[in-house]
């Protein structure tokens, strides 16, 4: 038994490494909708990974970026929106719901790094309650979050901001008792912070990148907040047990089998970020991560599968 009980659907080991379908199944599925988070429980990958933001009425909706993203949104009658997109805090949710972000378009940039990506049309971007009542589902009773805030940096009061969020988000995932399954996860360590303050029964996940890594990376939103990497006097690891985190969630290029090692010797989980690279996934998994967050579920299943190695508790395809 743990404290965060919540950690064990994360924990590696055993021959086992954990996988958690990042914005769903982006490189096959469209990111952060329905019909993506259902395909990935639905090929068994029990973690789900997504971004939460919030609308001009306050409701918190699932959606990466501050900004509406043209690659992948269509207005009513089905044109590409303009970019720059309009932020989501400027547009209601009934606004929002009329536009429809179930393809990418492949002559954008973004687009034409997801060409395997399903085209779907009447996509709608979800709110968090529509996932967290799917996640309440009986036959969905092995879903875990890793609910992922993304901090507003455009907002008039930035830290009010941050606290409504949390204290929006927090109570919707009570209010369906799933405390006991979340996990909650950002690049704003002050965010982070409010959270163990308002849910310390929720353990809390630190993501990172080192400033060298980040043009390598897809983490592109001008909004990011997120501390100076670069500038701790200490180790990653050591930052975020200091922080009072549970999970250390890097970037895949920052990973070495040390630090894994020493943030295990301090108690924490390490789940790596965005891993889809099939020798990426292989160094992942030689340097003892407990969990991979990947575009490409299928891709890490394979590799996993192919040496014997486990993802979660119970055989695929077995019922619960």
């Amino acid at each position: 038994m743990t404290l965060f009980p919540q950690l064990d659907a994360f924990r590696g080991g055993n021959n086992q490494v954990r996988l958690i379908g990042h914005r769903g199944s982006r490189g096959v599925m469209p990111e952060n909708t329905m019909p993506g988070f259902a395909f990935t429980l639905d090929i068994g990958v029990d973690a789900l990974e997504f971004d939460v933001v919030m609308t001009r009425d306050r409701v918190p909706v699932i959606a990466h970026n501050s900004r509406l993203d043209a690659s992948f949104t269509r207005d009513q009658k089905g044109s590409w929106i303009a970019e720059p997109g309009p932020r989501i805090a400027e547009l209601t949710l009934r606004e929002l719901q009329t536009l429809d972000v179930g393809g990418l378009d492949g002559r954008s940039t973004y687009g034409q790094r997801f060409p395997d990506q399903a085209f779907l049309n009447d996509v709608r971007i979800p709110s968090l309650e529509e996932l967290l009542d799917f996640a309440n589902l009986p036959e969905r009773k092995n879903l875990s979050l890793m609910l992922e805030f993304k901090s507003d940096i455009d907002a008039k009061s930035p830290v009010q901001e941050r606290v409504e969020l949390v204290a929006k988000v927090v109570s919707q995932v009570r209010a369906r008792k799933l405390e006991a399954r979340t996990v909650l996860h950002s690049f704003d360590w002050d965010l982070l912070s409010e959270c163990r303050r308002l849910a310390p029964e929720m353990p809390t996940s630190y993501l990172s990148i080192m400033p060298s890594n980040f043009q390598g990376s897809d983490t592109k939103d001008p909004a990011l907040v997120c501390p100076d990497f670069g500038a701790f006097q200490m180790s990653l690891p050591q930052a975020v047990a200091r922080a009072g985190g549970q999970m250390w969630c890097p970037y895949v290029a920052d990973v070495t089998q040390d630090l894994v090692a020493e943030a295990h010797q301090l108690g924490l989980l390490v789940s790596v970020w965005t891993v889809n690279d099939p020798a990426e996934i292989q160094r992942m998994i030689d340097v003892g991560v407990d969990g991979i967050v990947t575009d490409y579920p299928g891709r890490v299943q394979r590799i996993l599968s192919a040496q014997g190695m486990v993802w979660r508790d119970d055989t695929y395809g077995q019922t619960a």
